[in-house]
């Protein structure tokens, strides 16, 4: 369980107390489970759920190891706690996990019977959505993640007075090698070596880049979908990873011919590249997180207004 210090919506309490009783901090509980699914919508034909749903389509359907992270908010009772662990286990396990583990989820919960008119398909999204209507009564929750897989996850975040949260935060995970060379043309070799070190020598180096797009949106009632998985895939395939795999970024992406390549740059103009076309896909770019290494990162948030959107609750399922 991970813990950060401060909740959305509760003050820091300056004031010392009994084992910290009243001060606000934020608590997360990891929990696995392993399911089958299967994409298929009755009132399309096969033709038309293969084009919409590829082999997610094919029966009987697949299966993940899901992950599952819950993030729960509040104040410090009087033994030091948010909540107690072994109520917050037995919450998740007889809620979520034993319900699920080893499940078909088209035939596992009400929401997902195709069958009713409110049915839908049991989408990370859906399935996620779902889990928080089940969890919400229990505990104070405040943020859920779910991981379908390393490159495709969901984050739910506290609907404010909704009952539960009409639109999700979905990220995928790619990768693409590139070189390139930190180095501003108006200035001296030397110069550039004072401001970017290694980075400037003359015949550039390369990375491993890990690039994580986050879109957010509703989740549709039907196909429980933010946006076309598939198409969002395709966009960042067609837009990044073909035109930068492999690559000197320097020399073969016209862009950095007068920008530097830094990784806030790079990071910057994919979220260029991807904020309109993504848009029309229905959903809208949320954030680009771009890993140049292990010890280094560059997140740029498309979304202005909505920075705000980073409470505690968000940061703990990172951490977590």
């Amino acid at each position: 369980m991970t813990a950060i210090a401060t909740a959305p919506g509760l003050s820091p309490n300056p004031v010392s107390s009994s084992h910290g009783r009243g001060r606000p901090c934020v608590i997360t509980r990891r929990a696995t489970f392993s399911a089958s699914h299967r994409y298929w919508l009755p009132e399309l034909s096969a033709e038309e759920n293969q084009a919409r749903f590829g082999p997610c389509s094919l029966a009987p359907g697949h299966g993940h190891n899901y992950t599952l992270v819950v993030a729960m908010g509040g104040p410090l009772d009087a033994d030091g706690m948010v909540l107690n662990l072994s109520e917050v286990k037995h919450a998740i396990r007889a809620e979520v996990t034993a319900q699920l583990d080893f499940r078909y989820l088209n035939e596992a919960w009400p929401e997902f019977d195709l069958d009713r008119p409110e049915g839908k398909l049991p989408t990370t999204e859906a399935l996620c959505q779902a889990i928080w209507t089940r969890l919400a009564p229990q505990l104070p929750l405040v943020g859920l993640r779910l991981h379908e897989t390393d490159t495709l996850w969901v984050d739910l975040l506290a609907p404010g007075s909704a009952p539960i949260p009409m639109e999700a935060f979905l990220s995928i995970r790619t990768h693409f090698a590139a070189a390139h060379r930190l180095a501003r043309p108006e200035l001296s070799q030397g110069e550039n070596e004072t401001i970017y070190g290694k980075c400037a020598r003359p015949h550039g180096h390369g990375h491993n880049y890990l690039l994580d797009v986050t879109v957010r949106g509703p989740i549709d009632a039907r196909t429980g979908m933010v946006c076309d998985l598939a198409a969002l895939q395709q966009l960042v395939d067609e837009l990044v990873v073909e035109p930068f795999d492999h690559t000197f970024l320097n020399k073969d992406v016209e862009h950095f011919a007068s920008t530097v390549p830094t990784a806030e740059n790079i990071a910057l103009h994919i979220a260029d590249l991807l904020s309109a076309p993504i848009a029309a896909t229905g959903a809208r770019l949320h954030k680009v997180r771009l890993q140049e290494s292990p010890n280094n990162a560059a997140e740029v948030f498309a979304e202005a207004p909505q920075l705000e959107m980073v409470p505690a609750a968000l940061e703990a399922l990172v951490a977590a």
